[in-house]
């Protein structure tokens, strides 16, 4: 079995240099300060195609006993449409967000509670991680998590600007580059990418720098700290997250453009959130 914590020598090179960072686009979100577009240099760095994996993240337990957040709070965030009708029913809405369920039992390796398990999503990315736990996973395997620009600077793949990881069109030929919701949310989504929750880490094409689902399937995990003047409802430690998740959709979160970003208190470990690793050059 390949040693996880050998992760680093595996990670794509993404040279040094200058990249235009942020976006003027007419739906950006003003409270997100994606704006203005500004030159940000970044030094040579490493980061892993992927995010990290179920598999991968059993074999970190496995080996150190860790006990993520999820585990030790006793409940977590799962999107409603992924549970049983009758779990569903008897577990807590959030208020704001219907669509969340607190699920009794819901961790990294039982996604959906009781009875849920990650044997047959082996290389889907593991969800339910906290920021504590995401640099737990890192510190192990001699890594780190990417600062913002440096997971901008990866994500844009050498395009410039573009609004998407892979260019300016959201299903270029009718093809659909990453795991977000279509149909009317939270009610419908018509699976035309061929997926409800998670998908699996390389499910489409890689982008210009090799990297894969850097827009939806799952908010990765920056190092950064959130400014709070850009979120005046949040306090404490928030960071910032990156990419979008298999729920977003353009009626309430297009945070899918590689421009995007939002906050997230370092606790929170829901059914939408991951990590992947970076590391110095």
């Amino acid at each position: 079995m390949e040693v996880v914590r050998s992760r680093a020598d595996k990670a794509i090179l993404i040279p040094a240099g200058t990249f235009r960072m942020g976006t003027e686009d007419a739906d950006r979100n003003p409270m997100d300060a994606e704006s203005p577009i500004r030159e940000v240099g970044v030094g040579a760095f490493r980061v892993d195609p992927t995010c990290v994996t179920n598999a991968e993240f059993a074999t970190f337990v496995n080996e150190t006993g860790y006990v993520t957040e999820a585990e030790e709070f006793g409940w977590s965030y799962v999107f409603g449409a992924l549970l049983e009708p009758e779990l569903r029913r008897a577990s807590q809405k959030p208020p704001g967000t219907p669509w969340w369920r607190a699920v009794h039992g819901a961790r990294w390796d039982a996604p959906e509670g009781p009875g849920s398990s990650v044997a047959d999503r082996a290389d889907h990315p593991v969800v339910h991680v906290s920021l504590r736990d995401a640099e737990a996973f890192a510190s192990w395997c001699g890594m780190r998590l990417p600062r913002e620009a440096e997971w901008e600077k990866a994500a844009r793949g050498g395009l410039d600007q573009a609004r998407y990881a892979w260019g300016d069109e959201l299903t270029p030929n009718g093809e659909h580059r990453c795991n977000i919701w279509q149909g009317a949310f939270p009610v419908r989504n018509t699976l035309e990418d061929g997926c409800l929750g998670t998908a699996p880490v390389r499910t489409f094409p890689p982008h210009g720098f090799g990297l894969y689902e850097v827009a939806g399937n799952v908010w990765e995990w920056c190092s950064d700290t959130w400014d709070a003047g850009h979120a005046p409802s949040m306090s404490g430690d928030v960071r910032v997250i990156r990419g979008g998740s298999y729920l977003c959709h353009d009626s309430y979160c297009n945070r899918y453009r590689v421009a995007a970003r939002h906050a997230s208190a370092v606790e929170d470990a829901s059914g939408n959130k991951g990590f992947r690793l970076a590391a110095d050059a």
